[in-house]
Parts: C-alpha cells; structure tokens; sequence
C-alpha cells in the first residue's frame, strides 16, 4: 500500500473506534457509576441470600468452564490427530443455531419428573402414575445447569478453536511440528498434548473468557433450569433490578458489581493456571509411547449431538402435543393450536427478524471496516475494549444500557433497542471474524498491485469472495446472539417489544408446554436458518470446463 494512503487509513480507523468506543465507554460508565453507593452495598451484605447465590454462581460457572473446556480439548485432539477435523465440526451448526434458552426449555422437557426419559422408564422400571417430586430441574445443587451450561459452550469453543486450526498460517507449521514430535518417539496423542495444544490454548483465551463471563452471569438460562431457593446472584440481581423500590434496584446494581469483580478473578486465576501449566509441561519429558483415550472424542462428540437430537425432538414434540399425561410415551392429540397462537403474534417474529438482520449487518459492516483498515498494533491494544459486552456481567450492562438509553431518549424506541442489539453483537462478530480475515494471506494482495489493480477492485473481486465463508458465518452468529438477546431487550424495550426470546423465557415460568415448545423450537429454527443460509453462501465454487 503506498504511504499517501496510510492518513486516510489512520482517520478511517479512528472513526471506526471513535463509533464503537464512545457507546461502550458510555455504557461502562454509566454501569460502573452504579456501584458508588455505600448504601447499596451494606444492603447487600445485610441480606442472607447473596452468599449462598454467591457460592452457587461460583459453583456453576467454574464447573461448566471447565467442563467445557476438557471436553473441547479432548475432541479437537480426536479430531486433529485423526485428520477429522470436518467431521468433528459438521453438526456444530445445529448446535451453535439452537439458543441458549431453547436448549434449556427442551433440557427441561427431557429431564424433568414429567419429561421423556422418565416416561420412557416408568412403563418397565419405576412404575410411576405420578411424576415424583424429584429436583431434577432447578435442583439445589445447579447441577441441571452446569449440564446446560457445558452442553452449550463445547460446541462454541470447538468453532472458534476450529477457525484457528484452519488458518493457512498456522495449520501447516502445527501439522508439521506434530508430525516431528512423532517421529522423536511421541504417540499421536501425546504429540498433540505436547505440541500442538499448548500453542493453541492462549489463542483461546477471549472465546474462554467469554464462556466464563456467561456462565457465571448468566440469567436466562438460570431461569429456566437453574436452582431457585437460593438462585444464583445473577438471578438475584435481576429480581433486584425488577423492584419498584429504588432501593431494591441498587442493590441489584451492588450484586451486578459482585459478579463482575468475580469474572475478572476468576479470568486472573484461569490464565494462572494455563501458564503454570505451560511451564510445567515444558519441563516435562513426557511418556513418548503413551496415547490418550482413542475413542474417547468419537464417544464425546456422539452423545453431545444425541442429547441435542433429544432437546430438538423434546421441543419438537412439545410444540404440537396436546393433551399428554403421565406417564403416557406419547400425547394422545397432535394439534397445531401452539403454532397458530405463533403464527397469530407475527409481530413478534417480525420485531426478532428486524433487529437480528439490522444488527448483525451493522456488526459485520464495522467488523470488516476495522480488520481492514486499522493498524494492527491498534486492534491488539483494543480488543479489551471491544470485548467489554463478553466480560462485564449482563445484569450491570443492562443497568448502564438503561441509564444511556434514558438520558438519549432512545427508552422504548426501536432505535435504542437496535443500538443495545448491535453493541452485544459487534464483539461476537469480531471475535468469530477475526482469524481468517487477519490471517489471509497478504501475498494476493502484492500480486493483485503489482497487475494494476486498485484496493476497491482486490476487496470486491479476490479477498472478499474469498473470505465469504467467514463473512457469512460470523453474520450467522451475530444473528443468533441478537435472537438470543433477552436483558437488553427486556429492559431497553421497556416492555413495548416482545421478541421470540423474551416470549419463550416468559412462558417457561408457566404450564403452557405446547405454546412453550413453540416459542422456543421458533428460537432454534431462526438461527437455524441463518447458519444453513451461511453455509449456501460459503459453499465452495464448481467451475465447468468446457468440452474440447
């Protein structure tokens, strides 16, 4: 690139950033101002709840991390090894299209006293008329939402690992170092631990933290399937945020500030960790002829997509059943009531549609300006910046979204509402965006000046056609991660907006199974189709040649 431009590259950049930043400062000062409230804080010390939510918002959101994170590294190591890599990441589309909500309403559905499993035991094992009182969901223990959780976060952490592992910089040098480690004597597996993880472990890092900051904050999710006497403090701090007493309200903001001290320790003690472990594993020699469990990955990947097979069919089944009692397998009427009722609320399918398009189009327009234009010593010192949305806990976002919303009238606007959309998506997009678009190869864009070439024709022509498998997923997951907004759109809509997540959370709480289903199965098929849309656009070219 000749130097004249590089001054109006600067100023790009630094209108890019002056767009993004100024709404994220904005918000994370109008959140972080919550917690100056002396008042508010003995408040929450004072109540007998928030330790024991506190401890379980501990439990929870380490235990699913981790969990996630084990089962990740073990299935990447299946599939590297083994040269499956595509057929490691050919159901995470599915599994990354259904909601978190949704997976959880259908998790509900299977485990619950009256749900499919124990249906499908009762007839030949427990001899069940009733649905026993067993706390299967909302247990005391949170162990029905650390299933969730971990259920949830492998399929994400498999996706974004796999954009590392498919980047041409980077995948030819591992393959070939694990390749060497092998022939020093090491098995296969033992050459990935050795080798090829510890490499791409800290290029993980945002997409864990991101799961962790979740996990430990999390409220939709917690609604539905997590513990309730006592919730988590995310839970907590959401029903403190809903009061009418003002009071109430900073406490809330007080908890929402617990949460996020606790993600940025809990962050501190993870990277701890990964670098002791790094340390330790330089230092040790290894066993070169030991192998891992070679069947373990094929057998965790087979569950992981039969479970989301069972939550899919369970909301499926749900949503066109009628009455349907215990222990009966099977509803006795199939009716379309719950779909008619969907059908009869298009607003709020169309309100879910608008905001995710309009979001994730703005998201990937800035996304691709950034990548493009700013230094890259600029991205790197920033990226913190832009990813606050994934750190800081939803509870205390939504609280400095409101503020802002309210001191720019924007409080019940679809304006407003799009803003808060797009400043939750944008760091989804940059995150998914960023590896193959940093790292394609800057070889063609040489040989497209030294052909006479301007910029505009090598982005139209050559990068961006090449890049449009990546541009199309990281606009799918925008749109999934819109749909799935609840918090922003709950609070910023100001109860004049109802979208397909907001509907389905609200109706968990209730006895409507079939209208339930529905909201949730419409959840999962909205995504769905984005994802399988993206794929259509990403779809490798077949070229004809013509007969001689």
């Amino acid at each position: 690139m000749s130097s004249p431009l590089l001054p109006w590259r600067g100023s790009v950049a630094t209108l890019l950033l002056l767009i993004a930043a100024l709404p994220l400062l904005a918000v994370a000062g109008a959140s972080l101002r919550e917690l100056f409230d002396a008042a508010a804080w003995v408040s929450l010390t004072e109540d007998p709840l928030w330790l024991p939510a506190l401890g379980l918002t501990l439990w929870t959101g380490i235990a699913s991390t981790a969990l996630a994170w084990w089962i990740t590294a073990w299935l990447l190591a299946q599939g590297f090894v083994r040269q499956r890599l595509g057929e490691l990441l050919r159901g995470l589309p599915v599994m990354l299209a259904t909601p978190h909500a949704a997976f959880a309403i259908g998790l509900v559905f299977l485990i619950s006293p009256s749900g499919w499993i124990l249906r499908a035991l009762s007839p030949w094992l427990t001899g069940f008329d009733w649905p026993p009182p067993w706390p299967t969901t909302q247990d005391p223990w949170g162990l029905g939402l650390i299933v969730a959780l971990t259920a949830k976060e492998v399929p994400f952490l498999l996706w974004t690992a796999a954009t590392q592992l498919q980047r041409d910089d980077v995948r030819q040098r591992w393959r070939a170092e694990h390749t060497l480690a092998q022939t020093l004597g090491y098995a296969p597996q033992r050459a990935w631990w050795r080798v090829v993880w510890p490499q791409l472990a800290p290029r993980l890092f945002w997409p864990l933290l991101a799961v962790l900051a979740y996990g430990l904050t999390v409220v939709d999710m917690a609604l539905v399937i997590g513990p309730a006497a006592p919730p988590t403090l995310a839970v907590l701090a959401w029903q403190w945020l809903q009061d009418a007493d003002l009071a109430m309200n900073a406490r809330g903001a007080a908890a929402g500030g617990v949460l996020t001290v606790v993600v940025l320790i809990t962050a501190l003690a993870w990277r701890g960790l990964q670098a002791w472990q790094a340390r330790r594993s330089r230092r040790a020699s290894g066993q070169r002829g030991r192998s891992g469990p070679a069947r373990l990955g094929s057998l965790g990947l087979v569950l992981l997509l039969g479970l989301y097979a069972a939550v899919l069919l369970a909301l499926a089944v749900g949503s066109v059943a009628g009455v349907w009692r215990f222990p009966a397998l099977w509803p006795e009427a199939l009716t379309a009531q719950a779909w008619l009722s969907v059908w009869a609320s298009a607003d709020t399918v169309g309100t879910t549609l608008g905001l995710a398009l309009a979001s994730c189009a703005l998201a990937l327009v800035w996304c691709v300006a950034w990548l493009e234009f700013s230094p890259r010593a600029w991205d790197q010192a920033l990226r913190p910046l832009l990813y606050l949305p994934l750190v800081l806990p939803a509870v205390l976002w939504v609280v400095g979204l409101y503020s802002l919303a309210l001191q720019w009238r924007l409080e019940g606007q679809w304006l407003g509402l799009l803003l808060a959309h797009t400043v939750m998506v944008l760091p989804y997009v940059l995150l998914a965006l960023s590896p193959a678009y940093l790292g394609f190869d800057p070889r063609a864009a040489q040989l497209s000046d030294s052909l006479g070439h301007g910029r505009a024709a090598f982005l139209w022509r050559v990068k961006w056609p090449l890049l449009r498998r990546s541009l199309a997923a990281s606009a799918a997951v925008g749109f999934a991660v819109s749909v799935t907004q609840y918090l922003p759109t709950l609070y910023i809509g100001a109860g004049r907006f109802a979208t397909v997540t907001t509907e389905a959370v609200t109706l968990a709480s209730g006895a409507q199974r079939s209208l339930t289903s529905a909201y949730a199965a419409l959840q999962f098929l909205l995504p769905a189709l984005a994802f399988g849309l993206a794929a259509w656009v990403g779809r490798p070219r077949r070229f004809r040649t013509m007969a001689t």
